[in-house]
């Protein structure tokens, strides 16, 4: 475990709610300093994950993966996201842990799951879990900064038995928190989460490493779905919400209300300034990642499948909001 109160006291807090905490996922061209202010104005998790970083390129702006504006965090947020590194060399994490800490981030988490073939060809991601040495080094490395110290993985590379080795391997490095996204790098999100193996965990969790954290990812649409799951499950400190706030971007609402159009297109109004405003710090992303959003908020049951169809031919944030100002013709 590492010194840092960062997790416990996240935790200390939930509990003395009689509830998990709350994340929202690390999730490329999404979890940035734009949509994380989106998601705080809808209502915010106990804490965000930033995107996939490359631990390289923290120190080393040539790499083939800069950060692009992936640590920038808006003078409006009240706090730093959990920085979510990859790679696989010792030495860029504990470089890229010590440049951390001296910006002001608190906590570091190892991408030990993601399925994409670019970051497992370099070694990242969910190769990890193929190469038990190079997480256990990593853990390490991150560890030398003093900031809190968690890993994201799956279940396992090939089959979901995997994990009766690799859960137990990862909770003896001693992280603060081990999030486990219920399905194996070869089913990416193709199958249901397997839930079943969640007391499995707990109990290894209790056995090997009990000051540990266990955080679910998977299949988790909401507030009260993780509630319900942390009920039935006695044991499990954290869930972790990732595609869900892609269908409702109130996910973290802890009694659920409904919203309307209006109030939707609200968030798109702010989210389309936030990104006018970091376009003027950062060339990335540019305006085509913003057209994956207008599903969140032009949705099909509140009359605006027009709407959103004529949003996804613009090409500029301008071009967005002169359709907004004329919305009233695209509502069914």
């Amino acid at each position: 475990m590492t010194e840092s109160t960062f997790w416990p006291e996240i935790a200390a807090h939930a509990k003395a709610e009689h509830r998990p905490f709350f994340s929202m996922a690390p999730m490329e061209a999404v979890s940035n300093t734009v949509f994380r202010q989106v998601i705080t104005k809808a209502c915010p998790p106990d804490t965000f994950f930033s995107e996939f970083v490359y631990a390289k390129s923290i120190t080393d702006p040539n790499t083939k993966f800069p950060t692009h504006g992936r640590l920038y965090v808006d003078p409006r947020e009240k706090k730093r996201p959990v920085v979510q590194l990859w790679g696989n060399l010792t030495e860029d994490f504990e470089s890229a842990a010590t440049a951390l800490k001296e910006q002001g981030f608190e906590a570091i988490d190892i991408n030990m799951g993601c399925p994409d073939s670019t970051v497992i060809k370099n070694h990242g991601g969910s190769d990890l879990i193929r190469n038990h040495q190079w997480a256990q080094d990593v853990i390490a490395a991150a560890k030398t900064s003093g900031l809190a110290v968690s890993a994201k993985t799956r279940l396992g590379y090939s089959k979901v038995d995997e994990f009766k080795d690799w859960i137990p391997f990862l909770l003896e490095q001693n992280v603060d928190v081990l999030t486990i996204h219920l399905r194996t790098k070869m089913e990416m999100s193709k199958v249901p989460a397997h839930l079943e193996v969640i007391d499995d965990i707990i109990k290894m969790r209790d056995e090997i490493a009990p000051k540990t954290l266990i955080q679910i990812n998977g299949d988790i649409p909401d507030y009260q779905a993780g509630l319900k799951l942390a009920q039935e499950h006695p044991g499990l400190d954290g869930i972790m919400i990732g595609r869900g706030v892609f269908a409702n971007p109130f996910a973290f609402e802890k009694e659920p209300k409904t919203h309307s159009l209006d109030e939707l297109l609200g968030l798109l109004q702010m989210q389309l300034n936030l990104f006018d405003d970091f376009s003027k710090l950062y060339d990335m992303p540019r305006f085509p990642s913003l057209k994956r959003f207008f599903k969140i908020y032009a949705r099909p049951e509140l009359g605006a499948t027009d709407l959103r169809n004529a949003m996804m031919d613009t090409k500029s944030t301008d071009d967005v909001r002169k359709i907004l100002a004329e919305k009233d013709k695209y509502l069914n």
